[in-house]
């Protein structure tokens, strides 16, 4: 199976699948295509968290993290734009962890697919066109009044002034060639090669601090997964300098508060993940990039803050919550293979399209990763050349018995683990399919691009005595509309013990989970 927000990505992954092919491999066809079809989640221009498993067990994450430039600065408590050239701050690692993760395929998973070969999809359909979704063409609407502005946008998205509506023909000329040097030379040329130089110059015409040195010296790291035992299941996320470890913490104080009597459709369900989010949160604060500093991030996740935490939840009333928000958009992608081999990914721009600064002619538009960072004195994030940001990627799998059983991810920055923990909890203790825990009503705690209060944001299908039983507790509660896409868009793959396998892809999103036989 594999799943994804768009259903020519799925496609192209599933015919891999129908080929013979890895998860690892069906997931890179899908990403590419991704890169094409969903440009203002994500790009080649941005970067991508991989959690992969084999059907053993062996459970691996790829960091395709770019770092910040070798002359990035900025003013000390100056805040960094977030958009435009001086958001530009870090490199691109999609494309180099692609190859990473089809370097371990074909270690240890008999994977045999080449680059070039899997992205052929995406660059036929960057050549000849595709039909633009609905996604897409609301957040150019969106977005409508400063696009104009971006460095070599608005020429590639909305030509002579006019922006595509939904179902008609997006070509995107630049793009293809880019591709067709990455499939004829090889991932690293987007990073020492021809295409890393049309890059580089790009970049620095429009004012980004990114040089040729910068793009040499970007590469995908292997790191070992964080985990959490919930009940019968062993939960994986990304390190640091992801919010894994958030996500994680999340499901841990759920699990010490011994939520036994809860129900799906009732209040306490509601309140409990909000208000472990919001502990969670407050502790995420402190991470960072582990090789800039001797912290040790671990502690998030031992038994005496996870009961500590629990233990300051109180049942009858909401804690008092202004936070900064961070925004952030991206796609989840996940495949499993006729072997059992396992690849949840996320791979994002950061904001809906990025910087928006498009590199050159190269027709690629460039993450804003760097907005993430800090420019306080001393902060764990604080900006600092070659440095990683704070990152909010953090696709998730689960293992029970020692086999993968659950990939899992969703689009959504903040969001991301306010999503999971509620579907997580939905199909463990609940026993809710993908497909159904997908489809009931869910939150977002904090600001939005609407609202910038800090308030907390319920679907509309929620039961009324929900509303009412919340804001009794004391949460700023704002209604939603049903299915709103500020819930995330989120994808699950569910792996029986006998090898079959159900998924579904958010009816909040314009994809699909498409099963092999």
């Amino acid at each position: 199976m594999v799943t994804s927000p768009s259903v020519a990505a799925s496609e192209a992954g599933a015919q891999v699948l129908r080929d013979g092919g890895t998860a690892i491999e069906a997931v890179v066809a899908t990403a590419s295509v991704l890169a094409v079809t969903y440009p203002h989640f994500c790009g080649i221009g941005g970067d991508a968290v991989w959690m992969v498993a084999d059907q053993t067990g062996k459970v691996s994450s790829f960091l395709g993290i770019g770092q910040a430039a070798l002359g990035a600065t900025s003013d000390i408590n100056t805040p960094i734009p977030l958009r435009g050239p001086a958001s530009t701050l870090t490199t691109a690692c999609t494309v180099d962890s692609w190859q990473h993760a089809l370097d371990h395929s074909a270690r240890h998973w008999g994977g045999t697919r080449k680059l070039g070969d899997l992205i052929e999809p995406a660059i036929a359909l960057a050549e000849n066109g595709f039909p633009v979704s609905p996604s897409q063409c609301f957040w150019l609407n969106f977005r409508k009044d400063d696009y104009q502005d971006w460095p070599g946008f608005a020429d590639i998205f909305a030509p002579n002034g006019r922006a595509p509506k939904a179902g008609e023909i997006f070509v995107q000329p630049q793009l293809a060639e880019s591709l067709k040097l990455i499939a004829k030379n090889g991932a690293r040329d987007f990073y020492e090669g021809k295409l890393a130089r049309k890059i580089a110059k790009g970049l620095a015409d429009a004012g980004s601090p990114i040089r040729a040195r910068d793009l040499e010296l970007t590469s995908t790291r292997t790191a070992d997964a964080v985990s959490l035992e919930y009940g019968d299941i062993t939960l994986y996320a990304p390190p640091a300098p992801t919010q894994g470890l958030a996500t994680l913490m999340t499901m841990g104080i759920l699990r010490e508060m011994g939520t036994k009597d809860w129900d799906e459709s009732n209040a306490d369900h509601f309140h409990l993940v909000v208000e472990a989010i919001k502990r969670a949160f407050l502790e995420r604060d402190r991470i960072g990039d582990p090789d800039d500093t001797d912290a040790d991030f671990s502690d998030i996740l031992a038994i005496e803050t996870l009961r500590k935490n629990a233990a300051d939840i109180a049942m009858d009333h909401a804690m008092e919550w202004p936070h900064p928000f961070r925004h952030g958009d991206t796609v989840f992608l996940a495949a499993t293979d006729a072997q059992g081999n396992c690849a949840s990914v996320l791979q994002s721009t950061y904001f809906d399209w990025g910087s928006g600064v498009v590199a050159g002619d190269t027709g690629i538009v460039w993450q804003n990763r760097g907005a993430a960072f800090s420019t306080a004195e001393g902060h764990p994030n604080q900006l600092k050349p070659g440095k990683r940001p704070f990152y909010t990627l953090n696709p998730g799998l689960a293992l029970r018995d020692g086999k993968p059983c659950l990939l899992y991810g969703t689009q959504g920055a903040d969001g991301q683990p306010q999503t999971l923990a509620m579907l997580l909890t939905r199909m463990i203790d609940f026993n809710l399919s993908p497909a159904e825990a997908l489809a009931r009503p869910r939150f977002l705690l904090g600001k939005t691009f609407s609202d910038s209060r800090d308030s907390l944001k319920l679907e509309a299908d929620a039961e009324p005595a929900v509303f009412a039983e919340l804001v009794k507790r004391g949460h700023i509660l704002r209604e939603i509309e049903p299915q709103s896409a500020l819930a995330g868009q989120a994808g699950i793959i569910r792996i029986a013990p006998d090898g079959s396998v159900d998924g579904a892809h958010d009816s909040r999103s314009d994809g699909a989970a498409i099963g092999i036989t």
